[in-house]
Order: C-alpha cells, then structure tokens, then sequence
C-alpha cells in the first residue's frame, strides 16, 4: 500500500530541526575548516553550504509559484542565484547559509494556513503539495548536512527523524537516480528504524523500488538488511565500504553492485 502522506506539521518541525543540526555543524568551524574538503566529492564544506544556501533560495521561489499558482521555476530562474552563491569565499558560504535558511523558514511561518491548505505545484511529472515539496528539501537538506558533519566527525549519521520522513520518498527517487544494470537484479530489502520492506529492482532500463507488501514478489535473487539509515544513505549514493555499518547485510547481491546503480544525488 502507498505511504501515509506525510504530516507538513511533521516535516515543517524535522526541517527546522535539520536547520539546527546545521548551525551546530559550522558554527564552530574556521576559516581553514571552511574550506576543507566535505564528503562530497571535490567540494570543500565551503561549497556544500553554498549548494545549501542556494537551495534555500531556489526552494523559496518555488514556494512562491505554488502559492501564487503560477509554473515552476526553472533554470534560468536558478542560474543568478547559483552564480552568486558560487562567487562568495568559504567563510561567507559558511555563514550566509545559515541566514538564507532562516529566511526560508521565515517565509514558511509566514503563510497561512488557508495558503498552506491550498498549495499546489506541478514538479516532475506530477502536481506536488506543500508536505511533499518540503520532503524534497528535507531529503537535500539532512544528506548534504551529514556531507559536512562526518567530514568533521566519522562517526555521523543522518538523523533519525529525518530518515522516518525520506524513506517513503525513496521510491520516486530510486526511479529518477538509478543507474541501469547489465545483469536483472532483485532484491528483497529489509530495513529497521524504521521497519521497512522494499523489493528493489535493478534492469538494463535503470531502477524500480516498490513497498513489498504491495507487490507479489517472485524470482527474488537477493536480500539487503540494514538501517533505514544506512538505505537512504545507499541510494543517495553514501554507502561507500568506509561508511557502511558492520550491521548491513547482503545475500545475493554485492553491494558494490548496489553502490554503482546509485553513485550520489
């Protein structure tokens, strides 16, 4: 069966939450620091804010048009921004990120409920509401957070309440990002916190993830047990071997087989 819709209460709060866990992240840091490398691959923690920063400016624009009822923003209405995000030192990326997500959460507090109710914006094929476009940023939000907090710290993890909001999303994403495969594969997943059953597969068309309780599940070829963490962390393409729990467990399937179909968003 589909997943709950989620709450914009709840992804509102979690959301604000990411935001702190940011702050708690680069508030402390130096110049030095800002510029040093995040987990992303060739960027500094510098510019992961500023991917950062600059989502928060994109994501207020396409706030406005569901508000207004007007077409989604596009690239030419992005490009401006990311130029001027681009242009700014480590040290201003650093410290202008976390204004520019105040100002987001701002603007977010100042709707009100009847704006909320009736917000509405067609993105990627299909008309998105308020709740659902916020998961979006949640997702960009809480990964892009962990970029920079485990290139401080090894032992970080995305925030739970965070994954409870994102896993249910993995299905639209897994379809956008995955990466074909020479070989068919299918894999029984199996998660904890929170309790989650997937059947991902794998095809020379590219990627398919579907909640197992809503699909026969015949010719299974493999089963992956782990994290909710460490699965969302997998298809946004951050399990790589040197941050891969101890506790995940393949049969079946390798996970570099895995990691290939997903290399990052």
């Amino acid at each position: 069966m589909p997943p709950t819709p989620p709450n914009l209460d709840a992804v509102l709060a979690t959301l604000l939450r990411s935001h702190d866990r940011l702050a708690s992240a680069l508030t402390p840091l130096t110049e030095p620091q800002s510029n040093a490398p995040s987990y992303d691959d060739d960027w500094t923690i510098g510019q992961v804010a500023s991917h950062l920063g600059s989502g928060a400016e994109v994501f207020e624009l396409f706030l406005d048009a569901g508000v207004k009822q007007t077409p989604a923003p596009g690239v030419e209405q992005f490009q401006p921004v990311w130029a001027r995000w681009n242009a700014k030192s480590g040290p201003e990326q650093v410290a202008d990120v976390l204004r520019a997500d105040a100002a987001f959460a701002d603007r977010l507090a100042a709707l009100s409920p009847e704006e909320k109710e009736q917000w509405r914006l067609d993105m990627f094929g299909s008309e998105q509401t308020l709740a659902g476009v916020l998961q979006m940023r949640l997702g960009e939000h809480a990964l892009h957070t962990w970029d920079i907090a485990v290139a401080l710290d090894p032992a970080a993890t995305v925030s739970d309440d965070a994954i409870a909001l994102i896993i249910d999303r993995l299905p639209s994403l897994v379809e956008r990002v995955g990466k074909p495969s020479p070989e068919p594969v299918r894999i029984r997943v199996t998660t904890t916190d929170p309790s989650r059953e997937f059947l991902l597969d794998l095809t020379s068309d590219g990627a398919r993830l579907e909640a197992a309780d809503s699909v026969a599940v015949p010719g299974a070829t493999g089963q992956l047990r782990l994290t909710g963490e460490a699965f969302v962390r997998l298809i946004y393409g951050r399990l790589d071997p040197d941050h891969t729990p101890g506790s995940v467990a393949a049969e079946g399937v390798e996970l570099d087989t895995l990691r290939h179909a997903f290399p990052g968003v």
